[in-house]
């Protein structure tokens, strides 16, 4: 299983000298679906509903609000 290497929100790498700090992209990621695929950088199709959100990678899937 691979692990997270980018930004679901921003699309930058997470962690090392280039990653930076995600401290506001986690606070805005409590309340908004990922736009960015965490294992490609892939820019995802989101698709946000009253019910819930979906967010499709071409590679990696699909993955959906709990």
């Amino acid at each position: 299983m691979e692990s997270d290497v980018y930004c679901d929100r921003c699309g930058n790498e997470l962690g090392g000298a280039s990653g930076g700090d995600h401290a506001a992209c986690r606070t805005a990621r409590a309340l908004e679906p990922p736009r960015y695929c965490a294992r490609c950088r892939r820019r995802m199709v989101v698709q946000v509903t009253p019910a819930g959100w979906t967010a499709r990678c071409s590679e990696h899937g699909t993955i959906a609000s709990s």
